[in-house]
């Protein structure tokens, strides 16, 4: 889900029957749920807008920032290829490994 910039996550539990949500990527824990979409994604709207106001009385920032770091573990056969490949093309690894991400990501039905 999306409102306002915001993405919910949402998983549903049959045990009480409602979807459960929390907003993903904030620096605070907030969720919201729903026994229907229509109720969840209202309800998702909510959270958004009284996180924004939240955030905005204590002057906090809303979103977590990313920062474009994170490890990533592959099998030893493909580190060795994009090794590989990297020297090849008198690049960093880091740049095989930016490259192939953006291609993928690009290519993905978001």
């Amino acid at each position: 889900m999306e409102y306002k910039g915001f993405i919910g996550s949402v998983n549903y539990s049959s045990t009480d029957e409602v979807f459960h949500g929390k907003i993903e990527f904030v620096t605070d824990l907030v969720t919201f749920e729903g026994t229907s979409i229509s109720e969840l994604k209202t309800a998702f709207q909510e959270s958004v807008d009284d996180y924004i106001e939240f955030c905005k009385e204590t002057g906090k920032t809303p979103e977590k920032s990313l920062k474009g770091v994170f490890n990533v573990r592959v099998k030893p056969e493909i580190h060795r290829k994009a090794a590989i490949l990297a020297v090849e093309k008198k690049i960093s690894l880091n740049q095989v490994v930016a490259d192939a991400l953006s291609q993928y990501v690009g290519h993905a039905h978001v």
